[in-house]
């Protein structure tokens, strides 16, 4: 099966592609490889996902959050290539956390989005490296921020 039927059979919606909150861009081709600049949850309405784990919103909520975050990358590759069967694989994906300083499961919360990418493309090209870190604040109080780096089929 494709990833373009995987996501199909997943029975989710894309959200819209966001548009840059500063200077940058959020979707870059270099070589064979895709940089997806940090992305937050942007729900299906266009708004944002807010709020800070272990102060009101719990391990689940914002593992749910990445999971849209994940969802949200997915639509600003869709809306730059088309299709998701341009992408050959995960490479890397980094997850940053808006936590309290005792908060200690990042990466539980960033399974959200990992777990969304191997239903996608699968255990063996939908899990690259990855990285879950914990931090004081991030932009517009949203719970969790994700950038990708995909490799093209």
């Amino acid at each position: 099966m494709t990833a373009d039927e995987q996501f199909e059979q997943l029975n989710l919606t894309l959200p819209p592609a966001p548009k840059p909150m500063g200077v940058y861009k959020p979707f870059l081709i270099v070589d064979r490889l895709v940089y997806v600049s940090g992305h937050g949850p942007v729900q299906n309405d266009g708004s944002r996902i807010i709020g800070k784990v272990g102060d009101g919103m719990d391990a689940d909520e914002a593992k749910l959050a990445a999971r849209q975050v994940g969802l949200t990358i997915l639509s600003t590759l869709k809306a730059n290539l088309g299709s998701l069967d341009r992408i050959g694989r995960v490479i890397k994906v980094l997850g940053m956390v808006n936590a309290t300083p005792d908060f200690e499961r990042h990466p539980y919360v960033i399974n959200g989005c990992s777990e969304l990418f191997v239903g996608v493309w699968g255990e063996d090209k939908g899990v690259g490296v990855r990285s879950a870190v914990g931090m004081g604040s991030l932009p517009e109080n949203i719970p969790v921020e994700i950038e990708a780096v995909f490799e093209l089929a």
